[in-house]
C-alpha cells in the first residue's frame, strides 16, 4: 500500500482535523488526493454549503511510489483518517472508491489572480456570525406548520447567496470556511499560506470559480451564470 509522509507532525494533525469535520457533515465522505513533488492536496466537498474545500499538505519528501511519481485518486476519509499516525507523521492511501460526480470537476491549477473588496478576516467572521443568526431568528419566526422545506430553502437561498462585502462570493462560501476551521487567527506559516507579509484572507479568481484562501486551507465556489467555463476535468 502507497504510504504518505507529510513533514511533521502538525501537518498530519492539520489533516486530521480537516478530515474530521468532512466526516462530521458526511460520514460517507469521500476525498480526492493529488500528490506531486511535496505537495499533497486533499479536496473535499461538505454537504449543503455546495463548495468544494480545499486542504494542501507538504510532505517530507517528494512524492514517489516505484515509477509513479504522482499521485491522484479518491478515497474514502473515513479511512484515510484512521490510517493516519500524527506522531509519525505518516499516512497510508486507501484503496480507491467509485467518487462522486463533483471528484472528476476540481478547479484549474494555474490562472489565479487576485479580486478585490474581501473584508478583513474579523469582518468575515461578524458576517457570517450575523448571517447565521438571521437564518435561525427567521426559522424561529415561522409558524409550526410553516416550517416545510420549501420555506427553509427559500430563506437558505436568500440568506446564503448573499455576496461578502464587494465581492461575488456568496456568504455560504465564507460559512464553508468558518465550519471548516479556516477563519481563524493565523498561528504562523501553514499549508495553503500566504506569504508571511500577505493578508490572512485572499479571495482569488480563474474562469468560473472564485477561491478564499487562507492560512488553513481554501474555499472554491463557481460564480453563478458563468456556466461550465474552464472546468478542469482530471
Amino acid at each position: 500500500m502507497t504510504a504518505l509522509h507529510l513533514a511533521d507532525e502538525g501537518e498530519a494533525a492539520d489533516l486530521a482535523a480537516f478530515l474530521a469535520r468532512l466526516i462530521h457533515y458526511d460520514r460517507a465522505a469521500a476525498v480526492r488526493l493529488q500528490a506531486t513533488g511535496t505537495t499533497l492536496a486533499v479536496f473535499g466537498r461538505p454537504p449543503s454549503f455546495e463548495v468544494l474545500a480545499i486542504r494542501t499538505a507538504r510532505l517530507a519528501k517528494p512524492y514517489e511510489d516505484g515509477l509513479d511519481l504522482s499521485l491522484d485518486v479518491t478515497v474514502s476519509a473515513g479511512e484515510l483518517l484512521e490510517s493516519l499516525d500524527e506522531p509519525a507523521a505518516t499516512a497510508t492511501v486507501p484503496a480507491a472508491v467509485t467518487g462522486p460526480p463533483w471528484a472528476g470537476v476540481l478547479p484549474p491549477r494555474g490562472g489565479w489572480r487576485p479580486e478585490p473588496g474581501l473584508p478583513a478576516l474579523d469582518a468575515v467572521r461578524t458576517a457570517v456570525a450575523a448571517v447565521v443568526a438571521e437564518f435561525r431568528s427567521r426559522m424561529d419566526e415561522l409558524a409550526p406548520e410553516g416550517r416545510t422545506r420549501a420555506a427553509l430553502d427559500r430563506i437558505g437561498r436568500e440568506i446564503w447567496s448573499r455576496p461578502v462585502g464587494d465581492t461575488s462570493l456568496p456568504v455560504r462560501a465564507a460559512h464553508a470556511a468558518q465550519s471548516l476551521g479556516f477563519l481563524r487567527p493565523t498561528r504562523g506559516a501553514a499549508s495553503d499560506a500566504p506569504a508571511p507579509d500577505g493578508p490572512a484572507l485572499r479571495l482569488l479568481s480563474s474562469g468560473a470559480w472564485l477561491r478564499l484562501r487562507t492560512p488553513y486551507g481554501s474555499v472554491a465556489v463557481r460564480r453563478a451564470g458563468l456556466g461550465a467555463l474552464d472546468v478542469s476535468v482530471r
